[in-house]
């Protein structure tokens, strides 16, 4: 099986399109290969896989962990969802910049996004399943979380009432999360 690798306006945040074998049966398609993920060079090494599930208009995000840095590989399994990565690096020229994708289970396009970059996304069909594969394993002590709507991110949500978390509703804009925390910082 192969893979089709698309950069888009930041250099880091790639759109992955896999190879989907189709018969009368079903599908099959292969989520992660080393030896072809290292020839477009994406990550190798994720320590954690997730796996979510959402009714329409659940908004989760945009959450982001420092310690350990956690890259993630985000697709589709099941209904429709609009994926989105934010650039937080404070040195980055596109900071505060964003990706968008929608990924539902015919295309089950993948968005990478490393380390340093916000990620979240909304149900907008029925029922969505989103997997993700990390390069970090979770911790709770050093999970942060920006607005979903920062109106300076400008996100264009396709949901007008979203239905939010409680954390994810008193979420930072990125301008109040980087005053506030002043030696926050991710490597470019």
């Amino acid at each position: 099986m192969e893979i089709e690798v698309s950069t888009t306006h930041i250099e880091d945040v790639l759109i992955v399109k896999h190879e989907i074998a189709k018969d009368t049966r079903g599908f099959f398609m292969e989520c992660f290969r080393e030896d072809i993920f290292t020839r477009y060079n994406l990550p190798t090494t994720f320590v954690q896989m997730n796996s979510s599930g959402s009714y329409k208009g659940v908004v989760r995000g945009l959450h982001f962990q420092w310690d350990p840095p956690m890259g993630k590989l985000i697709w589709v399994s099941r209904g429709e969802g609009f994926l989105v990565a934010v650039d937080i690096r404070r040195e980055s020229p596109t900071m505060g910049q964003h990706v968008s994708i929608t990924s539902n289970e015919e295309n089950r396009i993948s968005l990478w996004a490393p380390a340093g970059f916000a990620r979240g996304f909304v149900s907008i069909s029925k029922w969505v399943e989103i997997q993700y594969l990390a390069t970090g394993t979770y911790n709770k002590d050093s999970e942060g979380s920006i607005l979903w709507n920062d109106p300076d991110i400008g996100i264009k949500w396709p949901v007008n009432q979203p239905i939010l978390s409680e954390r994810d509703k008193k979420a930072l804009t990125l301008t109040e999360w980087l005053t506030t925390q002043e030696s926050f910082n991710f490597s470019i």
